[in-house]
């Protein structure tokens, strides 16, 4: 056996102790190995340093709470590792993106014309039925996704999808919506 294959059984072990018995040596010894690089991943990525620091402590802190939904069959450590960097990641900039309320416009905005709302309230029909005729796993996920206002990580955290199934749904039930709104 490779030094490379023992330190990912290794690696495997040490979550499943995270798991079982929740077992501070070896998050250690996961966080040694996998803070440093994911900060550097981050990093890389294009985010500055502190944003970098802040979401490698909540990829370990995640890695700690959510050990029990790592499966070896299905990903190496590094890799789940990695998709949880990712995925924090892409939800801080969607985070830093949003306007705080000090940016909101306030007061009364003009009213619109009677021929916007019609157009208005005819695409939100149009829009209602083409949900209606979804299959329910795409309908159920999209409004999750859009109403519910959930990541894609959160829907498979809540439904115990794979992020890729959830992915693929979505994309698949936004080109039905995109054809049907035409």
């Amino acid at each position: 056996m490779s030094t490379k294959e023992q330190e990912d059984l290794r690696l495997v072990e040490c979550v499943l102790l995270i798991r079982d018995a929740q077992d501070k040596a070896a998050f250690a010894e996961v966080f040694r190995r996998f803070a440093p690089r994911v900060k550097a991943y981050l990093i890389k990525s294009g985010s500055d340093a502190s944003m970098a620091e802040e979401c490698a402590q909540d990829v370990m802190a995640t890695l700690w709470h959510k050990a029990h939904l790592f499966d070896p069959t299905r990903a190496s450590v590094s890799t789940w590792v990695f998709t949880i960097a990712r995925n924090r990641r892409i939800d801080m900039i969607r985070k830093q993106r949003r306007p705080e309320p000090d940016e909101l416009t306030w007061g009364p905005e003009p009213e619109p014309n009677a021929a916007d709302v019609m157009e208005l309230q005819q695409e939100s029909n149009r829009l209602v039925q083409a949900l209606s005729e979804l299959p329910d796993k795409q309908r159920d996920l999209i409004q999750k996704a859009y109403f519910g206002d959930l990541t894609h990580s959160e829907i498979a955290d809540e439904t115990g999808l794979p992020l890729g199934t959830i992915k693929s749904r979505i994309r698949l039930a936004l080109e039905k919506l995109r054809h049907a709104m035409k």
